[in-house]
């Protein structure tokens, strides 16, 4: 599983491949890999408390922060082990047996900011390349994919990672910057929020539009996002562009 959204325990509910079968409290997860520490990646964590094991997988900057926050104690460590990803090295997945997984990840930087409940200093909403907000890359052997659910900006070396995959998961916050000022939901724009726009020519149908991908792919999409209505002009636009809109109960297939 990559992240633990608030809503996890409804995710559990409505996928059969993740219900218990082996006891009431039993779960199949085997591991959870965090891309960053910010509330809606983190906190369905809780949700997993039920003393069945499973490895929780991120870098150090944000296993850092889930040391600093004693609630998540609830994961017993003798239990629920926390293991440090490095990044670009390739990590191979295992089930909760220890068998092979047949997946190898590789974290890479993404650029990003500290979630709002860690932001300090005077300048409290930095982009930075630190380890704190993170892509996987994850691959069969055979086929190659991305997962980069928050970005705030491009680089030629982000171009690089995900050059000729064969599908990107991307981050789809908003459509444009000043969205949710526009929407009168909130006083920030997507940069000061550690968010790429999806329109624009510095938006992420124009960075992704030449890197070879075979399919595109929008997650993370905020209930403001005029993409997520199927008869919008942004959704035509969007899927025009050779992008998808993500929606609950996804499944993608080689």
């Amino acid at each position: 599983m990559v992240n633990a959204s608030p809503d996890l325990r409804t995710q559990i509910n409505q996928t059969p491949a993740l219900h218990p079968r082996e006891g009431l409290r039993s779960t199949p997860i085997a591991g959870v890999i965090l891309t960053g520490g910010e509330v809606d990646t983190i906190t369905g964590l809780l949700t997993l408390r039920e003393r069945e094991p499973f490895t929780l997988l991120a870098t150090t900057e944000v296993l850092a922060m889930l040391d600093a926050n004693p609630i998540f104690e609830a994961l017993n460590r003798e239990v629920v082990p926390r293991e440090t990803m490095a990044l670009d090295q390739p990590l191979p997945l295992r089930l909760r047996d220890g068998s092979p997984a047949g997946l190898t990840i590789v974290p890479f930087v993404v650029p990003g900011k500290v979630p709002l409940y860690a932001e300090a200093g005077p300048d409290p909403a930095a982009i930075c390349e630190n380890g704190e907000t993170i892509g996987l890359e994850i691959s069969d052997g055979a086929h190659r994919v991305c997962f980069v659910p928050g970005c705030a900006r491009m680089t030629d070396n982000l171009r690089v990672r995900l050059r000729g995959a064969d599908a990107v998961f991307f981050d789809g916050t908003l459509w444009v910057d000043d969205e949710m000022i526009r929407a009168g939901l909130g006083e920030k724009t997507g940069r000061r929020m550690g968010h790429m726009s999806i329109d624009g020519m510095e938006g992420t149908i124009a960075a992704l539009r030449d890197l070879g991908i075979k399919r595109r792919i929008f997650i993370h999409i905020n209930n403001s996002n005029p993409v997520l209505l199927a008869d919008s002009p942004e959704r035509a636009q969007v899927e025009a562009a050779g992008w998808e809109v993500s929606h609950d109960g996804m499944r993608i297939t080689a």
